[in-house]
């Protein structure tokens, strides 16, 4: 049995017991909430402290990885600036939509109530700020105690600052400190491996505690996050669409059915990866790009480039503020998106299960938001996997039609 359908399984089996007390002896689903409460708490506790040293390393291995590959070439420094462009956009959009698309839902303000019972809010909201004051606290004065303190836009600035200045270093002494680094995030992806071990026990607890207070309210708020994630899913993968037209000269029906193949491939597998040499093919036979380009481009699409990432850290993001009544304001909208950019930029090629709360954490906390939601949604984010692929595989071949049209017009 797969890891993520012991998990689901925890979800249903703790969903079900926690709406059959509720409906049968309110009182005694109480206590049982009580009782369970602490023990989904626990487990994401131990998700959560592996989140400052991952982040921290991932950040600044990501930073070196795509200097790397920026300095093999004129294409790859191409496409990079690509991915950026491409992944800040998909970000920008999902900070605007996903507000917009959860306030067509109705907020239900008991779910606030027994979301708050049943873990309680890792990051407590605080009183407004000016906005000079939100930018001044950006870099920190103290990258330990931001550390310490878990305010993660700080320490990711610090990591980015970091991450470049290894670029400079000899080689050697470069080499050194990128293979502590990169074995640090190993080591907090063994914890997380762990923990997630008993993550159907975790699961059960926190849904138990939940569903025991809430009823089917916190079941329906979680099939309102999955429909949003897949609505917002497709849409990124639709505008791309447009992007190869426009950026990369593509006829629309012609690339439309050329993707056909690899996003099959994708669908089925779940794996940008697996669909890799579908895309290769794609590019080669049916749209014809220069072998040189596509053969750099899309395996670094792969292992740098994942589209819907910050499209699902904002998604989640949004889905907190609207389980809480949060309005979120531009300001928070923008440096979370922003945020979201760096951290998918850092977490390529790490299955999303293992990094769930590592990437989606940072994003919501330096938002200001409760932390508590992640570990059900952690549960129920395997579902839309299909479709994430699917955007992911569609941007990485728009890519490298944007990037194989700016080098055909250098050889013209």
């Amino acid at each position: 049995m797969s890891a993520t359908t012991r998990v689901l399984i925890g979800l249903a089996v703790g969903a079900a017991i926690g709406l059959l007390l509720a409906n049968q002896n309110p009182l005694l689903a109480l206590q049982v909430a009580n009782v369970a409460q602490p023990i989904g708490k626990l487990w994401l506790n131990a998700l959560q402290m592996t989140v400052v040293p991952l982040v921290l390393a991932l950040v600044v291995v990501g930073v070196n990885t795509a200097s790397d590959a920026a300095a093999s070439g004129r294409i790859a420094r191409r496409a990079i600036v690509v991915f950026v462009v491409v992944l800040t956009g998909g970000a920008l959009f999902a900070a605007l939509a996903a507000p917009l698309v959860f306030s067509w839902f109705p907020h239900r303000p008991e779910l606030t109530v027994a979301l708050n019972h049943a873990t309680l809010p890792s990051a407590a909201q605080v009183a407004p700020i000016s906005w000079v004051d939100a930018l001044v606290a950006i870099v920190p004065n103290n990258a330990v105690m931001a550390a310490a303190q878990s305010a993660m836009l700080p320490l990711v600035v610090f990591a980015l600052f970091l991450g470049f200045a290894l670029t400079r270093l000899a080689p050697e002494r470069r080499a050194l400190l990128m293979e502590f680094f990169q074995a640090i995030a190993d080591a907090m992806i063994v914890i997380v491996r762990w923990v997630l071990w008993v993550a159907p026990l975790g699961v059960f607890a926190l849904i138990l505690s939940v569903c025991a207070r809430s009823g089917l309210g916190m079941l329906s708020a979680l099939g309102v996050y999955v429909l949003v994630e897949c609505l917002l899913y497709l849409a990124v993968t639709v505008m791309m669409l447009p992007v190869a037209v426009i950026f990369g000269g593509e006829r629309l029906r012609r690339f439309a059915l050329a993707l056909l193949p690899a996003q099959a491939v994708a669908i089925s597998t779940q794996s940008s990866l697996a669909s890799l040499p579908a895309m290769l093919e794609s590019a080669d036979r049916r749209l014809g790009y220069p072998k040189p380009v596509a053969a750099l481009v899309l395996p670094m699409a792969v292992t740098l480039f994942r589209l819907t990432s910050p499209v699902q850290y904002m998604t989640s993001a949004a889905f907190i503020a609207w389980a809480y009544g949060v309005d979120l304001s531009t300001a928070q909208l923008v440096a979370g998106a922003l945020l979201a950019v760096v951290i998918s930029l850092g977490s390529v090629g790490l299955p999303g299960q293992v990094t769930f709360i590592a990437t989606n954490l940072p994003v919501a906390q330096a938002m200001g938001l409760p932390l508590s939601p992640l570990g059900l949604m952690l549960a129920v984010d395997t579902i839309p996997d299909a479709l994430a692929t699917l955007g992911n595989v569609t941007a990485d071949v728009t890519a490298a039609s944007v990037v194989t049209r700016q080098s055909r017009r250098d050889a013209a």
